[in-house]
């Protein structure tokens, strides 16, 4: 075989991947399609109590860290400011409106250590678990950067069915 034909074919394989991929993405958006994000503001009266900035990793299915959703808003790893209230917790990620969880959303707050293909030291992410919809439970996955995740965790936590329980 000679070199240009070696060439010609590991381009065609490439491509053929690239294809495959993005075949894959598509029929997951369309799997995720029925979803919505809350997008929206937090109430007027809510009260700011810590803002962190990082980054945002992936939504995944609840306990499934490695099954990203393809949400609108959610679908790729980003730069986010979390802002934690009174009344829940709102990312802002660029280009994207604000995403409002509130506190009846909320369902825990703690660390975990991988997400899809993140892996980062033994507690590094923020998991906030919270609901989608009435039957979809998610977790959302962020790394701050100049705050630690259990900093992170524990501003949330008291917001969540789980910490106010306590």
């Amino acid at each position: 075989m000679t070199r240009e034909a070696a060439l010609l074919v590991m381009a065609g394989i490439a491509v053929i991947v690239l294809a495959l991929l993005a075949w894959a993405w598509v029929r997951r958006t369309r799997r995720d399609a029925r979803y919505s994000v809350p997008v929206g503001e937090l109430p007027a009266d809510a009260v700011e109590t810590a803002v962190f900035s990082g980054l945002y990793v992936a939504t995944t299915r609840h306990d499934e860290p490695l099954e990203r959703l393809a949400l609108k808003g959610l679908g790729f790893r980003s730069r986010v400011d979390v802002t934690v209230t009174t009344a829940g917790v709102a990312l802002d990620l660029p280009g994207q409106p604000r995403i409002a969880l509130t506190r009846d959303r909320l369902v825990d707050a703690a660390q975990a250590t991988v997400a899809i293909d993140r892996v980062v030291e033994r507690d590094g992410l923020a998991r906030v678990t919270w609901r989608l919809d009435d039957d979809t439970v998610v977790d959302t996955y962020l790394r701050p950067q100049e705050a630690s995740a259990k900093a992170l965790a524990d501003a949330i936590r008291p917001l969540t069915s789980t910490g106010s329980d306590s």
